[in-house]
């Protein structure tokens, strides 16, 4: 079995792009693209605390206050991504 630390950029911009797709997007998987704002444009203030526990509890990683309010960790998809890769792989 595979663990969230062994996880690829690829999965998890699948399990994150299929999550945000199926919650806000009404399934409409080309509205979401990589580099598109998500704050405000696919997502509001409570859908950020939707995604943060969806992260939470998918990835097995701990989000801190101070991180979600940081532009650039949840700016687009593509930062969503990383800064979930920095976290798993940090996690170890």
């Amino acid at each position: 079995m595979q663990t969230t630390a062994d996880m690829q950029t690829t999965e998890i911009d699948q399990e994150i792009r299929n999550f945000l797709v199926n919650n806000f997007l009404f399934g409409k998987a080309e509205a979401l693209d990589d580099n598109a704002a998500l704050l405000g444009g696919v997502i509001d203030s409570t859908g950020v605390i939707e995604l943060v526990m969806f992260l939470q509890e998918k990835f097995a990683i701990t989000i801190e206050d101070e991180e979600i309010a940081v532009p650039d960790n949840f700016e687009s998809l593509k930062n969503v991504v990383a800064f979930v890769e920095r976290k798993v792989h940090a996690r170890g």
